[in-house]
């Protein structure tokens, strides 16, 4: 990792970081003080910010402003947040730790945090909806195309696929599935929405370019995710190891080796880079794919 790229991750990071602490002064009414500190204790907790950087890196590939891009890079993270709160809870995963801190509900009770990311998921779409920097044409498809990736065509019904089949041995090709709902839906969102802030409409080859990317990406970085849960440590990863092991849950390693599976990762990376390489400045995207594949936490 060149120190150019270093710096331009660290500046995209701190920039949607600026803007989440924008958000959370909003509407600061006594009531909602506790709600607000228990969002405040998810979004800032660290993260990589990958959806947010993704939505700008897409966005100015393709010439656009990062002004036009970032209410949409907010909202990717704070839905992202919320999905990791609920994911976080007794009746999902039952995690007690997330990014080196107890998760949301254990420092704020179950009702709070569940609040907490329902506030998160609506408030997103606010964001995306009075985007004023792209056309209303462009805001419409920008909904519509954010609202099937967090909902049940996207993250919410890959979750439940995930949940209903703990316990449960499923093919490769269900499990490629659920994860392009679950994880993947919200990396497609964020590459979509930075091609949207460009200025260009959801059917142009930019966008299909994107989206290839975007699929590539999204499916690899579940699988590193698979190996690092049992691979990886908590000091490293912030978070409690084998919990899909625990919960009974079919990964990646149920069908490769690590070596293997992250084999798989790396052939889908170089996929992921061809399809943005005939673009100008795709470098960052390049380096930013080779980093995901390969992560220690």
């Amino acid at each position: 990792m060149n120190e150019e790229f270093s710096k331009a991750m660290s500046s995209d990071a701190e920039a949607v970081t600026l803007a989440l602490n924008e958000y959370l002064k909003s509407n600061p009414s006594l009531e909602l003080c506790g709600i607000r500190e228990a969002q405040r204790y998810s979004l800032l907790a660290g993260g990589k910010r990958i959806r947010p950087i993704l939505c700008l890196a897409f966005c100015r590939l393709f010439g656009g402003r990062a002004e036009a891009a970032m209410p949409y890079a907010v909202a990717l993270e704070m839905v992202h947040t919320a999905s990791l709160i609920h994911d976080d809870l007794p009746a999902i995963d039952n995690d007690d730790l997330r990014r080196g801190v107890p998760t949301n509900h254990k420092k704020f009770g179950e009702a709070t945090a569940i609040l907490a990311a329902d506030g998160l998921f609506m408030d997103a779409f606010a964001l995306i909806a009075r985007n004023g920097n792209v056309s209303p044409e462009l805001t419409r498809a920008a909904t519509e195309l954010f609202s099937d990736a967090v909902g049940t065509r996207g993250l919410v019904g890959g979750e439940y696929v995930d949940v209903i089949s703990e316990g449960k041995s499923i093919s490769l090709d269900t499990l490629k599935k659920m994860h392009s709902m679950k994880t993947g839906a919200l990396i497609r969102a964020s590459v979509r929405l930075g091609v949207i802030a460009a200025g260009l409409s959801p059917d142009s080859p930019e966008m299909k370019d994107a989206e290839k990317y975007a699929e590539n990406v999204g499916l690899a970085f579940q699988i590193v995710d698979d190996v690092l849960d049992i691979t990886g440590t908590v000091e490293e990863l912030g978070k409690e190891v084998r919990s899909d092991e625990r919960e009974g849950k079919c990964t990646f390693l149920s069908y490769f080796t690590p070596e293997e599976a992250l084999d798989y990762a790396e052939r889908l990376t170089d996929e992921a880079v061809s399809a943005v390489s005939g673009y100008e400045g795709h470098e960052f995207l390049e380096q930013l794919a080779r980093l995901l594949s390969k992560r220690r936490s």
